[in-house]
């Protein structure tokens, strides 16, 4: 993998100080190598993929199971009150499907969140937020991006706030939308996970810029929406 300068409009041309064309104390790069379409295409229908698959255990398997711990329950109650080895078994039946029921869930989050699917980036990243590590400040536009875009976004914060060492401050998330694009930025991070990012939202045709200083600073991904 290599990194570029992220330049702007208007810059002038000439040799840069160094690897990185930067301000003197902040480094600003880019992640190069763009994908082709043929790459971003592939990359859209892997989530369409993910997002299916996670439909077809909510709405097959995890409905079946519901169903099969509430007739054990309706069951139970038909047993005579002195078949206490009877009751007590069905008890462990459905233990043991609530834990398989959890675990199915479990799955599905990690293939594609449900609350992704039906509600959006904004609160699937909040939900995200309450259970992370540590202080987590999501700011999200209130607008869907498509499912390859969303997925994309997600999973790259999950996995950042998963590899962040720990005792590492207050991460900020911000989430919106300009030109057919999802800009994803997360602040107060640590700059050498980049890549963690950087393997989520390539795929899909997108760039992500690091502005850092000591290690810590800014992630900006911005993705192709659908």
């Amino acid at each position: 993998m290599t990194l570029e300068p992220a330049h702007c409009a208007g810059e002038a041309s000439g040799p840069a100080p160094g690897p990185y064309a930067a301000e003197p104390a902040r480094q600003v790069v880019r992640l190069a190598e763009p994908v082709s379409e043929e790459r971003r295409r592939h990359g859209r229908e892997q989530w369409l993929r993910r997002r299916r698959l996670e439909r077809q255990l909510h709405d097959g398997a995890a409905l079946r199971i519901s169903a099969l711990s509430l007739q054990l329950g309706l069951f139970r109650h038909r047993v005579p009150v002195g078949e206490t080895d009877l009751q007590d078994s069905i008890d462990g039946l459905q233990d043991q499907l609530h834990t398989v029921l959890q675990e199915l869930r479990d799955v599905a989050v990690k293939i594609y969140p449900p609350l992704l699917d039906e509600a959006g980036l904004g609160p699937a990243l909040r939900e995200l937020a309450e259970h992370a590590d540590r202080r987590v400040h999501v700011s999200a536009a209130d607008r869907r991006f498509g499912a390859a875009a969303e997925g994309a976004a997600y999973f790259a914060v999950s996995e950042l706030l998963a590899v962040l060492p720990p005792g590492a401050g207050p991460v900020g998330v911000a989430v919106e939308g300009a030109e057919g694009q999802l800009i994803l930025s997360l602040t107060g991070v640590d700059t050498r996970h980049t890549e963690v990012v950087d393997y989520q939202v390539r795929p899909l045709g997108g760039t992500v810029d690091v502005a850092a200083e000591g290690g810590t600073g800014t992630i900006t991904a911005r993705i192709p929406c659908e």
